[in-house]
């Protein structure tokens, strides 16, 4: 799922291409992609831009009249520009096109659970509600942001990708916000010493801010095509297996439902391994404690 970092990017991206333009028409492909019909779709045609804003992981497009459209992308949407009118990709992938004077905006989702969803609506208070209500971390002092993380007893990995605490952090993120801080994604957040919640809101705001200006910057040179959660140079995520940028150690992984949560068992777990849910049913008491007793398994290296 595009975290804040590729929104902000999709956002600069856009205001570069259609802040200002008409909307002359939106030919909509999937009958389960918009999600509301009053106000109607066709209300929207013929308005300008008035601007290109963000609710949690939502891009807003702002538009003359006090509307608003709310682009939620889920997992799999993405968004492709194209200088001129270009129709909608078949075969189950399109979803809609926003058609403006200056060019064409495709909506796709790739693979079958069609969840991205288009919203149309009508004043600032309608806009409101669809507002998850989380925090920007950058936004907080590090007093603020400890009440928000403690005001429930949940593991920080669980906190932090709660859309209703904190704004645009997604799985990926929060690997690399956790690396970052050096904690373990199961530590509890009312066990969390001030030391340690210090670290975490200064790490959020490094990673958030780093990943953000550079992937902003390069929204200015050209359209970002390539949003994944995959990205070169991020520490631990999708890095199972490889060495740990900081100490070396393999990074490890939690699986669970769709998801992993990568972490170094050396920088942040004190060298102890997490169960994987999936192999700790099958190996029992086998289950390594630790990253010794991991190199232990391994096969010796041939001469």
């Amino acid at each position: 799922m595009p975290e804040l970092p590729d929104i902000a990017a999709y956002m600069r991206a856009l205001e570069l291409r259609v802040k200002g333009a008409r909307l002359e028409r939106i030919r909509l492909k999937s009958p389960f992609f918009l999600r509301t019909v009053d106000p109607p779709v066709a209300a929207a045609a013929g308005a300008r831009v008035a601007g290109i804003e963000r609710l949690g992981k939502r891009i807003v497009i702002a538009l003359d009249g006090d509307l608003f459209f709310i682009l939620h992308l889920m997992i799999a949407g993405r968004l492709w520009w194209h200088d001129k009118a270009k129709e909608v990709p078949g075969g189950g992938r399109g979803l809609a096109a926003f058609d403006f004077e200056t060019g064409t905006l495709i909506v796709t989702e790739a693979g079958t659970k069609k969840r991205a969803s288009l919203h149309l609506v009508k004043g600032r208070a309608a806009l409101a509600a669809h507002d998850p209500g989380g925090a920007d971390p950058r936004k907080l002092d590090t007093h603020a942001f400890a009440r928000l993380l403690q005001a429930e007893n949940h593991t920080i990995k669980r906190t932090l990708t709660d859309p209703r605490i904190l704004d645009g952090i997604g799985n990926a993120y929060s690997d690399e916000i956790l690396h970052r801080a050096r904690l373990s994604p199961v530590l509890l957040t009312q066990r969390m010493s001030e030391a340690e919640l210090m670290r975490l809101h200064g790490a959020a705001n490094a990673v958030l801010g780093e990943w953000t200006a550079r992937l902003t910057a390069e929204a200015e040179r050209a359209w970002p095509e390539k949003v994944t959660a995959f990205r070169e140079g991020m520490a631990v995520h999708g890095r199972f297996g490889k060495p740990c940028p900081v100490c070396g150690a393999p990074v490890q992984r939690i699986r669970y439902a769709d998801n992993e949560t990568n972490y170094c068992a050396r920088c942040q777990t004190g060298g102890k391994l997490l169960a994987d849910r999936s192999l700790s049913r099958l190996l029992h008491k086998d289950w390594p404690k630790t990253l010794d007793e991991l190199e232990m398994l391994r096969p010796a290296k041939k001469a």
